[in-house]
């Protein structure tokens, strides 16, 4: 099982605190380092110093890690024009030398674009929007060079482009596509996703998107098993009661409920949930570590969860 570490910066952190985050997990053996794409602060807390851009902050732990990789969980559609965008993230992938993952996703957050003037159109546009950014972006990277690359929607256009740069990565970095919406969400993973991902889900609901994921794929004609399948889950991990206590305040949640909805507990619950995710068909775990200056947390994960289940790259 893949252990990667997952991110909130919006909640509050500074560059600094991101880097030694990234650090840390780099140096522990965590196989990746995301981060989410959001403006504004969710639920209780300030969110000082505010809110950092998510493709601005990974250019920086490009050149400021070695080996680990980077991406964001998810970046939205509605956030950036589809040709900067790639330009961005190829840039990233050049700067990372080719460790860089896109997640892309249609935008939900409704409070975040009024309170930055980004407009945010009804539901089904914004996931016509996605469509064809996908299209346009994942063209751009693929159109070989000295060739031009063209498209025309609803909601772009991009003619005869030089589709430059290229990311390091041949056909550009992997895509991650995520949710539960029933029909589209599952089509476009399908189509473009080098990774599905099932954000905050018991594994019995993860099992049965999962299966409307595969459904989708044959009915394009693609393989599902070419398709990895993930989940973000919280982590609130202790040695004991008053150790899982004292983190699960920290990030203001009570320890019952994330029990119930996360990865927390004991290194030994956490290894079970992990194992019982194992069994219906996921190979990735995202880890959304909420408090970022508990770097403790991220030792005791790293030795005694995802060692165990084989998750830490050395």
């Amino acid at each position: 099982m893949d252990i990667r570490v997952f991110t909130e910066p919006q909640q509050g952190a500074s560059y600094a605190t991101l880097l030694a985050v990234a650090r840390r997990s780099e140096e522990l053996g965590f196989s990746a380092f995301f981060r989410s794409d959001h403006y504004l602060a969710m639920g209780d807390g300030d969110g000082l110093p505010g809110p950092s851009d998510a493709w601005t902050t990974l250019a920086g732990l490009a050149r400021d890690t070695s080996t680990i990789r980077l991406g964001t969980l998810v970046s939205s559609a509605t956030f950036r024009q589809p040709g900067p965008l790639a330009i961005a993230v190829a840039n990233v992938d050049e700067m990372s030398d080719g460790r860089v993952e896109f997640g892309l996703g249609a935008g939900w957050f409704d409070d975040e674009h009024t309170g930055y003037g980004i407009p945010f159109p009804p539901l089904g546009e914004r996931f016509d929007r996605l469509a064809e950014q996908l299209e346009i972006i994942t063209g751009l990277w693929r159109t070989p060079v000295g060739e031009t690359f063209s498209f025309a929607g609803a909601h772009y256009r991009v003619a005869d482009s030089p589709a430059l740069p290229k990311p390091v990565q041949p056909g550009g970095p992997p895509v991650v596509i995520g949710g539960f919406g029933p029909r589209r969400t599952p089509a476009l993973a399908a189509r473009f996703a080098a990774e599905f991902n099932a954000p905050f889900a018991d594994p019995d609901t993860t099992e049965a998107i999962n299966a409307v994921v595969s459904t989708a794929c044959t009915d394009v004609g693609r393989d599902p098993s070419t398709l990895l399948r993930s989940v973000a889950q919280v982590v609130c991990c202790g040695v004991d009661e008053a150790e899982i206590a004292r983190r699960a305040a920290a990030i203001g949640r009570d320890v019952d409920e994330l029990r119930s909805n996360g990865l927390a507990g004991t290194p030994s619950e956490l290894v079970a949930r992990i194992e019982r995710f194992a069994a219906v068909g996921i190979e990735r775990v995202y880890l959304q570590v909420l408090d970022l200056d508990d770097l403790d947390h991220l030792d005791l994960v790293a030795a005694e969860v995802a060692a165990e289940v084989g998750g830490l790259v050395r």
